[in-house]
């Protein structure tokens, strides 16, 4: 009965081939914390949180492996590299397995545990990969799998407990003519590893009773690691004697065979046959460090920390060199910001219902021209938990961060140089409750250089910053109990200078500082029709209409300019679409976490749990849609979108890291001198749009053959257009030289390029 049960629940191999989106994706993810390594092909290859990167032993170059190149952006537990089949295996926490092929850099997804349902979610983590004879020996929560790395499929499950129960395996090795699997809840068994039978759990004999971290064969002998920092050697007669006791927890137990080492967090040593110590560090010279794996080769210590990347020290000496790919300080971006060659990205956090609690200490990331730099929290003047940044579009040297607990603070040329809070500035502590603190969430610039952003849990909720550093702070309680109120969101400023700000518990606020009159609606049709009165997002696009994100759904507001006028009825609306000729309502109880708009008024929602959507400026068509499934999206939880208007990037922050997409639509030009279309020349495998850049707003684009035939016609909205290469859509105009007639609003400027298709 029992072995039918286990053939049964044999895991048969369900792979894809997963998609490299180099070509039109950029990942920027953080190597600060290195969770496991491995060694081969005279590589290292060391894994970060959700990706992995490699040092190559010859040349010293680095490179990464990402959701660009197909990896999921799933948290990793840990990696193996196979030397006879050049393969790097990556498991994960919620069982998943990738195997990324070093011969054509392809990513091959296994989803036999994550989807089996006969596997509690809580049991599939992948705790260890260990190779036998062309089989990977797959150490899980739930017991042991067997992975064909010649064919790629998987074989049997071992679930190895007194009565076939799962058991949390941690490791498993091979020393013939057994095989030993580690557990933290069923001690130390083993089995003849040649058995066919050891799908019957009754071949499996237990040798050691308690908990334990690791099995691992260093030479002829086999030896255990337990939670209690202790190291044992296992017999012949599979009797353990403790050989070695540590003062701090073991974090990595690993061999090659030849050599074992072993991590705790600040020491790693590595010992050869016979248990005799070959090298030992215990000390780094100017590091501050936290260990959390180690592995040896060639005389040489690999260590992964929690916050400095990799650090190789030599076995004769305490001097270490960091190995580190660039990136941001963190991979859970929570709000980001750009300008044209920058972006900046804080890390902070808040709940569903806002609040900072359990409180976070994280530095600032800002990528200028390429390169990042990274600010520790240590130089932020104790602002915790920034939730929100932004660059003065005035002068973009100057950078705000709000801090949801401490205050305001300024950054001038990537130095954080003012706190604002209670003691410098007329911000203050609601009731003098520290725990409390100055919650500040939403900023925004004025076209005066103004800078306005909200406080919660008080009614001098609205404030302004002036470019002179004078405050003014604004009394909501005519329209909104601020006290009452559980937490005010974004902000956003029209082109009359009206302030809207979103609310949690009471909908959307609107200030005009010119009569210092407010007006609010809500989720009530006739007193606003929001989905819900918890505001999330705000956008005004090209045409001054504010889009507004909510917990539940996406209102515009077409009517800005008389939101205060005396007894007008102020009412948001749907976007309604056709999905297969049933109308629909767009982002229907979606939360919106963020809405940006581009250079050609198209708009880019962000959605808490079903990724992007980039839609036409009325909202009718969408363009394109990323999830984690379908592009490089490590998650399907987008938490914040900034564009780069000059170059058209746009970038996406995810729980699990930031990616970004190398988008067309550009901010409008001051003139025409700069118009350019790529790419060009159009050749025969290219099947995208061209892209006619560096536009002048409302620019009129013709495009002609030589004979003068017009084949396209359009007007910009902003800096580009896109052209499908086809006559007006009827079908692909033939190869050739075409030229572009471009001609601004005011007819006052002109300008003529040339590009040609190849077919």
């Amino acid at each position: 009965m029992n072995k039918l049960v286990s053939i049964l629940l044999l895991l048969t191999s369900i792979c894809a081939i997963s998609q490299n989106f180099e070509k039109n994706w950029t990942g920027y993810f953080s190597y600060v914390s290195i969770k496991s390594i491995a060694q081969g092909n005279d590589k290292i290859f060391a894994a970060s949180e959700n990706s992995v990167f490699t040092y190559d032993l010859s040349t010293k170059e680095i490179e990464t492996i990402s959701t660009i190149n197909g990896l999921s952006g799933e948290q990793i537990s840990t990696i193996y590299y196979s030397e006879d089949f050049r393969l790097l295996v990556i498991g994960y926490e919620n069982g998943l397995i990738e195997i990324f092929s070093d011969r054509d850099d392809s990513v091959l997804t296994v989803v036999d545990i994550l989807d089996k349902p006969t596997i509690p979610p809580d049991r599939k983590r992948i705790n260890h990969f260990n190779e036998y004879n062309g089989k990977l020996y797959i150490a899980a929560q739930f017991g042991i799998s067997i992975f064909d790395l010649a064919s790629l499929e998987f074989g049997d499950s071992y679930f190895i407990g007194d009565q076939g129960e799962r058991l949390n395996i941690t490791q498993t090795t091979v020393l013939e003519p057994y095989v030993f699997a580690a557990s933290t809840d069923g001690g130390i068994r083993v089995a003849l590893v040649d058995n066919d039978n050891l799908i019957d759990f009754r071949q499996w004999s237990e040798i050691a009773t308690g908990s334990f971290l690791g099995v691992q064969t260093l030479g002829n002998e086999v030896f255990a690691a337990s939670p209690n920092n202790a190291v044992f050697r296992v017999d012949e007669n599979g009797i353990l004697g403790q050989v070695i006791t540590f003062p701090e927890t073991i974090n990595g137990f690993t061999s090659t065979g030849e050599t074992l080492t072993i991590t705790t967090q600040s020491s790693v040593q590595s010992y050869i046959a016979g248990f005799t110590q070959q090298a030992q560090i215990t000390n780094i010279t100017d590091f501050e460090y936290a260990l959390q794996f180690g592995f040896s080769y060639n005389n040489n210590f690999y260590l992964g920390t929690t916050n400095l990347g990799m650090l190789v020290v030599p076995f004769s000496g305490n001097s270490a060199e960091q190995i580190l790919p660039d990136g941001p300080i963190r991979n859970d971006p929570f709000a980001i910001d750009a300008s044209p060659g920058q972006l900046w990205a804080v890390f902070g956090d808040v709940d569903i219902s806002f609040n900072p609690f359990p409180l976070s200490q994280k530095g600032i990331s800002n990528l200028k021209n390429g390169s990042w730099k990274n600010i520790p929290f240590e130089e932020l003047r104790n602002a915790n938990d920034l939730v929100d940044v932004i660059i003065n579009p005035q002068d973009t040297s100057v950078v705000y961060a709000t801090s949801h607990q401490k205050g305001l603070l300024r950054i001038e040329g990537q130095t954080p140089s003012i706190l604002y809070d209670e003691t410098n500035s007329p911000l203050n502590i609601p009731g003098g409750n520290r725990d409390l603190g100055i919650r500040l969430y939403g900023m925004a610039f004025d076209r005066q250089g103004n800078l306005w952003f909200v406080q919660s849990r008080t009614n001098d909720a609205l404030i302004k910053l002036s470019p002179t550093g004078q405050f003014e702070i604004i009394d909501i309680s005519s329209i909104i109990d601020g006290e009452d109120e559980l937490a005010l969101s974004e902000i956003k400023i029209s082109r009359e200078g009206f302030v809207f700000f979103g609310a949690v518990r009471s909908g959307l606020v609107g200030y005009d500082p010119q009569s210092k009159k407010f007006n609010i609606i809500k989720d009530e049709i006739g007193q606003g029709n929001l989905p819900t009165n918890n505001i999330r997002s705000l956008a005004f696009d090209n045409q001054n209409r504010l889009w507004i994100g909510t917990l539940a759904g996406l209102r515009v507001l077409f009517n800005v300019s008389g939101f205060f006028e005396d007894d007008a009825t102020v009412e948001s609306q749907e976007i309604i679409i056709l999905d297969d000729g049933v109308p629909q309502e767009l982002l229907f109880q979606q939360s919106v976490t963020d809405i940006e708009v581009d250079g050609s008024n198209n708009k880019w929602l962000a959605t808490a749990t079903s990724g992007v959507f980039y839609v036409s400026s009325n909202g009718q068509e969408t363009l394109l849609r990323f999830t984690k499934e379908n592009s490089p999206l490590p998650s399907n939880t987008v938490q914040d979108i900034a564009i780069d208007d000059a170059s058209g990037v746009v970038y996406f922050a995810t729980p699990n890291g930031l990616v970004a997409y190398n988008g067309t639509a550009t901010a409008a030009q001051e003139t025409l001198e700069s118009v350019y279309a790529f790419p060009n020349p159009v050749r025969p495998n290219f099947n995208g749009n061209v892209t006619i850049d560096k536009l002048t707003a409302g620019a009129n684009v013709k495009i002609t053959d030589l004979e003068g035939n017009l084949v396209f016609e359009q007007k910009s909205v902003g800096g580009s257009i896109l052209w499908d290469t086809t006559a007006f859509g009827k079908y692909k105009v033939a190869s050739g030289v075409y030229f572009i007639l471009v001609t601004t609003e005011d007819l006052l400027e002109t300008k003529v390029a040339k590009i040609m298709v190849i077919r």
